[in-house]
């Protein structure tokens, strides 16, 4: 049972045990309905005022009736707060464990500082593909609701040291500031850049003027919604089809198709042959769109006689089913 049903048990039983003390005085002791219930509620309460009236044989038998039932209801009252305490202590305790238990299992994750309306939309994304995650916010209404929605969390300051050591930076695969402060974005990207050289870090910019410092700062990518909001307006009213398009291979699960980016590992089977030859479209459904060779930029539409080399990035379009054989083949 819970917590609101057991509260309305409580507010019934009282308005019951009022209500049978005021008419048991009043029938018994032939007492007005004010006097009755005065009676009733100096009885119940023990506060030790003498009666109204003296109590006739009968009186003094339903007295020692109606504390008993008071005394009842106080004891039921009583253990419903005592459990409501206790079991909110616990699931806090618990929660608390299960929280620092999941953090330390953390490996190859993302962090995601900042929960408000960009960074929770972030966050609702990793959780829908599976990937480990941890969000980090400092306002408890916004780590309340990570909570409800399942996330792991670290309530704390982003820009500390110790709360990105806490979150598993050094064993994390990468980083979001999704804050809107710019200062505290630059902040957290020269904090976590230091704790992990290696790190991926994406940063959100409000200016072109912040997007300069979070690059200098050591972001790899410096993202602006309302920039790609405003694009992806634009895109919309002048290429509806094209738009469409991509939220298919893009956002739209239910379609199948996804587009993805495929490393490919060193001494994996593809390396050495070329894109008409290896197994990519034959075997496993999937088209090759792009590849970025290493220290150079993507180049879309690759001819069928690139050569496939070690640390090539494949850009992909396929179904779930094929790009996962592919990633097992290249060592993904």
């Amino acid at each position: 049972m819970d917590l609101e049903k057991k509260l309305k048990i409580i507010v019934l039983i009282l308005v019951v045990v009022v209500v049978f003390g005021t008419v048991g005085y009043s029938i018994i002791e032939r007492w007005s309905l004010l006097d009755a219930l005065y009676m009733t509620f100096i009885t119940l309460s023990t506060v030790g005022f003498r009666e109204v009236y003296t109590l006739s044989p009968t009186g003094k038998m339903f007295t020692i009736l109606l504390i008993l039932v008071g005394v009842a209801g106080a004891a039921y009252t009583l253990r419903t707060i005592g459990e409501w305490i206790v079991e909110g202590e616990l699931k806090k305790l618990l929660g608390r464990k299960k929280m620092q238990k999941g953090l330390k299992e953390l490996t190859n994750h993302y962090i995601v500082c900042g929960c408000g309306r960009v960074g929770r939309r972030i966050a609702r994304e990793l959780f829908t593909r599976r990937i480990p995650f941890v969000v980090i916010d400092n306002d408890l209404l916004r780590i309340e609701q990570a909570e409800k929605d399942g996330f792991l969390f670290i309530q704390g300051d982003s820009t500390a040291d110790q709360t990105l050591t806490d979150a598993g930076i050094e064993r994390a695969k990468g980083l979001i500031t999704a804050v809107a402060n710019e200062a505290d974005g630059v902040f957290i990207v020269l904090s976590a850049r230091q704790l992990n050289p290696q790190l991926f870090i994406t940063a959100r910019a409000e200016s072109d003027e912040g997007k300069k410092k979070l690059l200098r700062a050591g972001a790899n990518k410096v993202i602006s919604p309302y920039k790609i909001g405003a694009i992806r307006m634009a895109l919309t009213t002048l290429r509806p089809n094209l738009v469409d398009f991509m939220k298919v291979v893009t956002f739209d699960r239910d379609t199948g198709l996804t587009i993805e980016e495929i490393e490919i590992k060193p001494g994996t089977p593809l390396v050495g042959s070329t894109l008409k030859v290896c197994p990519i479209r034959k075997e496993f459904g999937i088209m090759v769109v792009g590849i970025k060779k290493v220290g150079k930029d993507v180049f879309l539409n690759p001819s069928p006689e690139t050569n496939i080399e070690a640390g090539d990035i494949l850009i992909v379009i396929g179904e779930k089913e094929g790009l996962e054989k592919l990633e097992e083949l290249t060592g993904g």
